[in-house]
């Protein structure tokens, strides 16, 4: 994630928790969650990185790419958060996690 990207976040996030607005992709987010399974993903090695799928997302499909296995979780998370116009300062409360009880296990929910 570019330190742009970051920099606008946390300025837009600034102006909201100082009023009493919050994005609506929060709540869309959290809906989808309780009325729907995790969101799973399927990895694909692609030259020297790797793209992870969507395989059961309801509302299309949400991909991301990184270089390597420690980067593509942390880029699987912030496209969630993308998909649902959330902005990735809202990370934290979100709180988005892989599940799972095997580590071959690629699926997203929130804890």
């Amino acid at each position: 994630m570019s330190i742009i990207k970051q920099a606008k976040d946390y300025f837009v996030k600034f102006f909201w928790d100082g009023s009493d607005l919050i994005p609506s992709g929060l709540f869309e987010l959290s809906q989808y969650f309780r009325n729907n399974d995790n969101i799973e993903f399927e990895y694909k090695k692609e030259g020297d990185g790797i793209v992870a799928i969507s395989k059961n997302f309801v509302s299309g499909s949400i991909i991301a790419t990184a270089k390597d296995q420690n980067k593509i979780d942390q880029n699987i998370k912030d496209a969630i958060l993308t998909s649902f116009d959330v902005p990735s300062s809202y990370a934290k409360e979100v709180n988005i996690r892989k599940v799972g009880s095997k580590a071959t296990e690629k699926k997203y929910a929130l804890a």
